[in-house]
């Protein structure tokens, strides 16, 4: 009759951990659109992809004049000897010069054209390295995420185990006392116990580590957090996924736009060997107080052009090198090519391990189930003894354990495939966000003419 209630106990101990009460847990998708609102590594990119939309504006100043307006005064004493009765005379004047000049840039051997080009080449690499940050931090939470709801698993599981094994203890000593199990078995069960609770302090520890990586990428933590689906709009196959990440993984994406930075880098210099033209014009007004006064007035305009014919060679050293900056920039975009497929390889197998190791955990569970259940009646009946309970127990144990542990890897892994082929962004996730575009301060900073305020990109 107590090892009726035992069986009971264990019954309603392992509980199945991912029906437990949801109340205050944050779903996945909360967790993912607080780590895209908030995350400071987001926000950081963010930030630095608008400096580089200044990069634009920079460049397209070369387009624009330059007008500037100078004015000098002071005082001038002029002393003269003046043959006659007056030997000497001294004037004070006060002379003052306005200025205003306008230069225009008309031609400038092609360099203006290659800033601008190599600035937009820059912003939409920065876009691109923006999305690879924000991948990787939503890639974070949903990781985070995971690693918290399988730990939370675990730990109730082996704190289920716990109780069970002092249920099972108690159950020993009672049957050592009337003489059914000797000392030894009531010994393994003090040892099982033992272990179930150093299993249940260190699945703790491993918990508060998951927590504080979560709260570290989200910003804060609930209570409960569940187990969730696994994202199911997936490439189809292995070559598709490689397709896909060929050409929309955003460190490909990167690194080919870098390589075309690069390239503009080489015609921007390559113009300083090239001929410029300028356009300048001023107006000047000059006053100085003498007797009578005098007052003048000049109205230029001049174009001016320059040939460069030697400059030391440092011009053309400078095109060698940008040159070699190209052909780093196109190994460096083949390896990008490289690494997006090996990243996609292991994300799909890692995948695939995990589906099937789910399916085989699940069919371990409920061997173990059957076996335990059978295990038990055979104690009954005297065939079996006590550790061959307590055998049964950890096998149920590990099993459902490894459900949990299984179920997180199979979770993450589609999160980490559609990484891979570039689609782990909000936009593409269809967070419930507004989505931040960066392309409006990009707009506005290109031309803007005026002003030093700088706002957030919103």
């Amino acid at each position: 009759m107590k090892f009726l209630k035992f069986w009971v106990a264990l019954t309603i101990g392992f509980v199945n951990i991912w029906s437990l009460d949801s109340a205050g847990a944050q779903t996945l998708d909360e967790a993912l659109v607080k780590a895209y609102r908030e995350n400071p590594r987001i926000r950081a990119e963010r930030a630095r992809l608008r400096a580089s939309d200044e990069g634009v504006s920079q460049a397209l100043s070369n387009w624009r004049p330059v007008v500037r307006v100078t004015g000098t005064t002071g005082l001038k004493r002029s002393d003269s000897t003046i043959t006659g009765p007056a030997a000497k005379e001294a004037e004070v004047t006060e002379p003052f010069t306005a200025e205003l000049t306008i230069t225009q840039n008309l031609y400038r051997g092609g360099r203006t054209e290659a800033e601008v080009e190599e600035a937009e080449y820059i912003v939409r690499a920065d876009r691109a390295r923006l999305a690879l940050t924000e991948q990787s931090v939503l890639l974070g939470a949903a990781t985070a995420y995971g690693d918290v709801a399988r730990d939370q698993a675990v730990l109730e599981l082996n704190k289920s185990n716990e109780r069970v094994l002092e249920k099972q203890l108690e159950a020993t000593e009672d049957r050592f006392r009337v003489g059914e199990v000797t000392k030894t078995e009531v010994s393994q069960a003090e040892s099982r116990l033992s272990r179930a609770r150093a299993d249940r302090i260190a699945a703790n520890g491993t918990l508060i580590d998951a927590r504080a990586a979560y709260k570290n990428v989200v910003g804060d933590l609930p209570d409960k957090l569940q187990l969730e689906k696994p994202l199911t709009d997936l490439p189809s196959s292995l070559p598709d996924a490689i397709d896909r990440a060929k050409s929309n993984n955003f460190g490909v994406i990167l690194s080919r736009l870098i390589t075309k930075a690069a390239e503009s880098n080489v015609r921007k210099i390559n113009g300083e060997l090239l001929p410029s033209l300028t356009l300048n014009g001023s107006a000047q007004i000059n006053e100085e107080t003498t007797t009578p006064r005098s007052e003048s007035q000049v109205l230029s305009m001049t174009a001016k052009i320059t040939v460069p014919l030697y400059a030391s060679g440092s011009v053309r050293s400078r095109i060698r090198a940008a040159k070699q900056i190209v052909s780093q920039r196109r190994d460096e975009f083949n390896q990008a090519v490289r690494d997006a497929i090996e990243d996609t390889t292991e994300a799909w197998q890692i995948l695939q391990t995990g589906r099937a190791q789910i399916q085989a955990f699940r069919s371990a569970v409920k061997a173990a189930e059957i076996a335990l259940e059978g295990v038990r009646e055979e104690v009954n009946v005297g065939s079996r003894n006590v550790l061959d309970v307590l055998d049964a127990e950890q096998e149920l144990l590990d099993a459902r354990v490894g459900v949990a542990r299984t179920m997180r890897d199979e979770l993450v892994a589609t999160y980490r495939l559609r990484s891979a082929v570039g689609e782990l962004t909000a936009v593409k996730l269809g967070l419930p966000v507004k989505f931040y575009d960066p392309g409006k301060h990009h707009q506005r900073a290109r031309g803007k003419w005026w002003g030093l305020s700088a706002d957030d990109g919103r």
